[in-house]
């Protein structure tokens, strides 16, 4: 049975974008080369490749916002959001999409918010009002 994903992100700038997802974040590191670097994001295994092909994102949207068409991100405990989104808050970072709640009082009803990494690569972070409403159908 897996317990982590792997991504492969592409990145323009890998000292900026390593900065990002070390100091803002607070992934770890793991293997690395001149070219790439392996992050710790939340348990997860995500890459980050130098290249100089870094496409826009198009957007979709979903109960109000402009969503990300590709986006990657993490559902967190409902504790663990609030702290992230305080820091990131406080830190000054620009929100691709603001924290807030969708669906609120539905089924699926969640905490989210949007921030892109140096490289233009989106980022979701989320957190449900209850779990068991993760995978429901709405």
């Amino acid at each position: 049975m897996s317990v982590a994903f792997h991504l492969a992100l592409p990145v323009r700038d890998l000292d900026a974008t390593l900065a990002f997802y070390t100091q803002t974040l607070g992934c770890s590191t793991g293997r690395s080369d001149p070219r790439w670097v392996d992050l710790n994001f939340f348990g997860h295994q995500v890459t980050l490749h130098l290249t100089d092909a870094v496409e826009d994102i198009a957007t979709n949207p979903v109960d109000g916002d402009a969503v990300p068409v590709r986006h990657f991100g993490v559902i967190l405990e409902p504790a663990q959001w609030r702290t992230l989104a305080a820091r990131l808050d406080d830190a000054g970072l620009h929100f691709l999409i603001e924290p807030h709640t969708r669906f609120a009082g539905e089924i699926g009803e969640q905490s989210t918010l949007f921030v892109t990494d140096p490289s233009g690569n989106a980022i979701e972070f989320k957190s449900f009002a209850h779990t068991s409403s993760i995978f429901a159908a709405i």
